[in-house]
């Protein structure tokens, strides 16, 4: 019996896959606890969970002014200040609780997301060994490499947060030298020459979930189109007049469609019948019953939704976005389309695109079955078991 301590920002979709991982290890007898933000931790992990509990630097009332602020901005601008005031702030908020976790826990294995810095500097300061868990591919095609100055700016961030701390030989703390999991696959990526060996592709990780949120059912109707609209916990402020955009594509096409949108139903208004809004839905259960998928390219929006065969209409926003996206249009498994400038004659052809045109499904089971094939979750755990 190993122990793993998973260190992780407080971020859904950057717990979610840590959560899947850690109860495979634990069904397999090893001990696992995590170090976090409890609020944002309770929600996910099971009621006994160890969890090594992070001064409550970053609340949900914090991450919300953060993303109002932070989607404001474009270009390097949003890159300097998700450095400036998230990543790095987080990573020193971090450190002294991933520190006591090793101290109180004893792990023989870290798991540090990739945007939990501390957790790379106190496994890196207390020779334990450390994986990465990377929920985006996005960094493997190098997005600063055209903007080599801005790129060199971020090296030096993650350089001087371990010269800070004591570091005397900084590394690129988001790539572990001894295993990184990345939650996709050549089939979604694209080739992957030249990616170093320890560097492992297990798939998504999905689990099933608590199912905490109510979803009416029996509105579902087997015999219309189902799409699911999402454009993420983070975007759905920014997302007004894309909404309102989809509903007049869709509007032609009566009720021979179901929309089911993931947004603040203020934010929108009021809808016809065939289209319902809420806060929040069970994706991965609702996920099964949809027949594609309009989203931002969330990574894991864009996994999950692949994982079921879903083609997608795709419209980033930001961040790794764009790169998801794409890699999506290259796999042939979507269509993308522009965020602030879609039209919506533009929109309702790329959702009818997706809907009738065979190509897009079968590219997108393509891709499922890449997933399936790449072990997910248990793949995951194994090369974790590997480190001990």
């Amino acid at each position: 019996m190993s122990r793993f301590l998973f260190v992780v920002p407080p971020l859904t979709g950057h717990i979610n896959p840590t959560v899947s991982v850690g109860g495979e290890l634990a069904r397999r007898d090893h001990e696992v606890a995590w170090v976090g933000h409890t609020e944002a931790l309770r929600t996910l992990l099971p009621g006994n969970t160890r969890i090594f509990s992070v001064a409550n630097d970053f609340s949900a009332d914090r991450l919300h002014s953060f993303g109002d602020q932070w989607l404001r901005l474009k270009g390097s601008e949003e890159l300097k200040f998700f450095w400036e005031e998230f990543l790095v702030p987080l990573g020193h908020a971090m450190l002294p609780a991933v520190t006591a976790a090793i101290d109180a826990f004893a792990p023989d294995v870290i798991v540090s997301d990739q945007q939990a810095l501390g957790g790379a500097v106190a496994a890196r300061r207390s020779g334990v060994p450390w994986a990465t868990s990377a929920v985006t591919s996005s960094e493997l095609v190098r997005p600063l490499a055209a903007m080599p100055k801005v790129e060199e700016w971020v090296t030096e961030c993650m350089a001087g947060f371990q010269r800070a701390h004591g570091i005397a030989d900084p590394v690129d703390l988001r790539w572990s030298d001894q295993l990184v999991l990345i939650y996709s696959t050549a089939a979604l990526i694209g080739p992957l020459d030249g990616v170093p060996a320890h560097y492992v592709f297990p798939g998504p990780v999905l689990t099933a979930r608590p199912q905490t949120t109510p979803f009416p059912w029996s509105w579902l109707d087997p015999e219309r189109r189902r799409v699911l609209v999402s454009l993420g916990t983070l975007n759905t402020d920014v997302g007004g007049r894309f909404f309102r955009t989809l509903l007049d594509a869709v509007a032609q096409e009566g009720e021979r469609w179901q929309l089911i949108v993931v947004a603040s139903p203020a934010s929108i208004g009021p809808t016809p019948p065939h289209v319902l809004v809420q806060e929040s839905v069970p994706q991965l259960a609702l996920l099964s019953r949809i027949d594609a998928v309009v989203c931002h390219g969330g990574h894991n929006t864009t996994c999950e939704a692949l994982s079921y065969g879903l083609p997608l209409v795709v419209a980033p926003i930001r961040d790794d976005q764009p790169i998801v996206a794409q890699q999506v249009a290259d796999a042939g498994a979507g269509i993308r389309v522009k965020f602030n400038r879609v039209r919506s004659a533009e929109l309702r052809e790329a959702v009818l695109a997706v809907l009738d045109e065979p190509s897009y499904r079968h590219a997108a089971r393509r891709v499922q079955a890449s997933f399936a094939a790449a072990g997910g979750t248990v793949t995951a755990a194994d090369h974790l078991e590997k480190m001990t």
